[in-house]
């Protein structure tokens, strides 16, 4: 195993504890009452668990892409996220190879939401589900669907391998965590993707 891979596992692993200690706190949180975590599904019905569920990666993917442009700021690249970024071609081993200060920010956003958006336990869950799996495909380094995606709605509209592998050679583009939507509104969407979809 390459030297580059084995940073990506160690920069995880601590990821991992960090995310793990984010956890025990709204846990801790949820325990003293303090969240809007809540456990009975007829509290707010089960219409409310859909629209929970889509608002959450929303939120996720909006906070993800603003502060991914933070810390590719040239003061803050090397302190925060220059380990995700050791790899010039991602594998599935850089998905969560986060430098101790951006676990924290990234651990933060559920902290948070958990105070401020009444979410059934279920919803939090398959929220960090997606997160974990759609990580780990994005960081694949090569592309799963055939070269039509590129023209269908949902490849339009959604972050791939392709668009990660962009990302990871060209710092100032694709900072998206889901959805291509932040990137096309403020001009940081590859206007030749389509392109390099494949390539």
């Amino acid at each position: 195993m390459s030297r580059l891979i084995w940073k990506d596992i160690e920069l995880s692993i601590l990821s991992a504890v960090i995310f793990a200690l984010c956890a025990a706190l709204i846990i801790s949180e949820y325990d003293l009452g303090v969240t809007l975590l809540y456990t009975d599904l007829r509290e707010y019905g089960l219409w409310y668990l859909a629209v929970s569920f889509v608002a959450l990666l929303i939120l996720q993917d909006t906070y993800f892409y603003f502060i991914h442009r933070i810390f590719h700021n040239r003061l803050l690249f090397r302190w925060i996220h220059f380990g995700h970024h050791s790899s010039i071609d991602p594998t599935p081993w850089s998905s969560f190879a986060f430098d101790p200060p951006e676990a924290i920010i990234q651990a933060l956003f559920f902290v948070g939401v958990v105070f401020l958006v009444p979410l059934h336990f279920i919803t939090l869950v398959a929220a960090l589900m997606i997160m974990t799996i759609w990580a780990v495909f994005n960081h694949l380094g090569f592309e799963l669907f055939p070269s039509s995606f590129k023209s269908h709605w949902f490849g339009k509209w959604f972050i791939g391998p392709t668009h990660h592998s962009i990302h990871h050679r060209q710092y100032t583009i694709h900072y998206g965590l889901y959805f291509t939507l932040w990137d096309k509104l403020l001009g940081t969407q590859d206007l030749n993707y389509e392109n390099k979809f494949h390539s």
